[in-house]
């Protein structure tokens, strides 16, 4: 019996024969509207489960068993009606037996595919580099069942070079890379799902988490490559050739990124910013929504983000507004006219704010007189914000709506710049030139 993953067994050549034959076109098409029974049954699935809840298909396992619906469901009906062909003529399907084992292979594609979508972050890459294994794995699917595998291999193994004292063929460097690939993918794999699981754990600190999920990261990484190479049958001693050339790229042109990945364990460890923080970097103030490896994630109040080098971190000076508590200061300007009741008004202020919701009680407000101004009294109002992550402009504008209401009901008068011209009546001409005539003749 045939494995349902390989088609060499059959007679290829026959079975395109044999499509002349109205009774084999009629197995063909059969088999092709099993699958097609099977794509409107996932479909059905799709509809009923994931249409309604798309924030499933963000994750890895429904998003698996979505993209398995299909050719899991075409393999099943496919196999009952060989099943009822051998039952009923005693013969097996061949046209049967071909979709099955294509489905089948699709099965396996689609988990690798989704396996590689868990790991890669969300976006175009992740998108394109599904579609581009998923073609990769049926081209080379496709030469094997045709049995053109073996042509290659014998090709790639007639390519030979020497790294070292060791003979390397095209053939060992691509399985060795292939290998690589698929390990360092595992752990990859691996690490996404211990950082789930420790930033699952709440009573640790957010920092220590990132700490922890970084290290298992990078140490996941090496040990995969570490184990890549020796599967493949390439003696590690060989990475010494690239040792020194190693050092001179970390000296030099990885200088910056070694000091950034340092850079962002001492910020991780030392607590000197964390994700929430509202600080202020090269006059840019934002909020820190991303600490990795290499840089660090400043979101404005615009929405823009800006990715800062964790080197800058370190040797730059950060202003935390939210280091030992997120609460924020800050002042409002406003000019009353003179002559206005001064301690009345920083009252009516002081009263003000503390109408406004988000205004903290605890300190409460305050006022003060600034200066005195051309056109009026500056006073200024101070006020504690407990939840700036919110934004100020909104806090700000209430603010002064309050302050305009209460001048209006207390009859106090915001001035505005006013300025006085005085015109000089014109000097008579007459009397203009005798001055004029005896200053010229002393």
């Amino acid at each position: 019996m045939l494995n349902i993953i390989n088609p060499r067994g059959l007679d290829l050549e026959a079975l395109l024969t044999s499509l002349s034959s109205p009774a084999s076109l009629v197995e063909l098409l059969l088999g092709v509207g099993l699958i097609g029974v099977a794509w409107g049954m996932a479909r059905l699935v799709y509809h009923r489960w994931y249409a309604a809840h798309p924030e499933r298909m963000a994750q890895f396992l429904p998003y698996m068993l979505q993209r398995l619906a299909l050719p899991v469901l075409a393999v099943v009906l496919l196999l009952a009606a060989q099943g009822v062909s051998i039952a009923t003529r005693g013969v097996a399907n061949q046209w049967f037996v071909l979709l099955a084992a294509g489905m089948a292979w699709g099965v396996v594609t689609r988990i690798v595919a989704a396996g590689l979508r868990s790991v890669l972050p969300a976006g175009k890459l992740e998108q394109h580099s599904e579609h581009v294994l998923a073609t990769l794995l049926w081209l080379g699917y496709l030469s094997w069942a045709v049995g053109m595998d073996d042509f290659l291999v014998d090709w790639l193994q007639s390519l030979s070079f020497m790294v070292g004292k060791t003979r390397l063929t095209a053939w060992v460097l691509l399985n060795g890379i292939l290998w690589l690939i698929i390990i360092l993918f595992a752990s990859m794999w691996a690490s996404r799902a211990i950082e789930r699981r420790v930033m699952g754990v709440s009573h640790l600190d957010m920092n220590f988490r990132i700490v922890l999920s970084n290290l298992a990261r990078t140490l996941l990484v090496v040990m995969g490559v570490l184990v890549a190479l020796p599967v493949v049958g390439i003696d590690l001693s060989v990475l010494s050739v690239f040792g020194g050339a190693l050092g001179v790229g970390l000296g030099f042109g990885l200088q910056k990124v070694a000091s950034n990945y340092v850079s962002g364990f001492i910020i991780l460890l030392e607590h000197s910013v964390r994700i929430g923080d509202r600080v202020t970097i090269d006059n840019r103030t934002g909020y820190i929504t991303q600490i990795t490896a290499r840089y660090t994630v400043l979101k404005g109040m615009d929405g823009t983000e800006m990715l800062v080098p964790n080197e800058a971190l370190i040797a730059n000076t950060v202003v935390n507004q939210s280091y030992s508590d997120p609460s924020l200061w800050f002042a409002l300007p406003v000019q009353v006219a003179y002559g206005t009741d001064l301690d009345h008004a920083l009252a009516v202020l002081v009263e003000a704010a503390k109408s406004v919701p988000r205004v903290m009680t605890d300190p409460e407000p305050s006022a003060f007189v600034v200066a005195f101004a051309d056109s009026g009294i500056n006073l200024e109002v101070g006020i504690w914000c407990a939840d700036p992550d919110k934004g100020l402009l909104g806090l700000k504008s209430d603010v002064n709506l309050a302050i305009w209401r209460r001048f209006n009901q207390a009859g106090i008068h915001i001035p505005f710049p006013q300025r006085e011209v005085r015109v000089q009546p014109p000097v008579a001409a007459a009397a203009v030139a005798p001055a004029v005539a005896g200053a010229a003749n002393p």
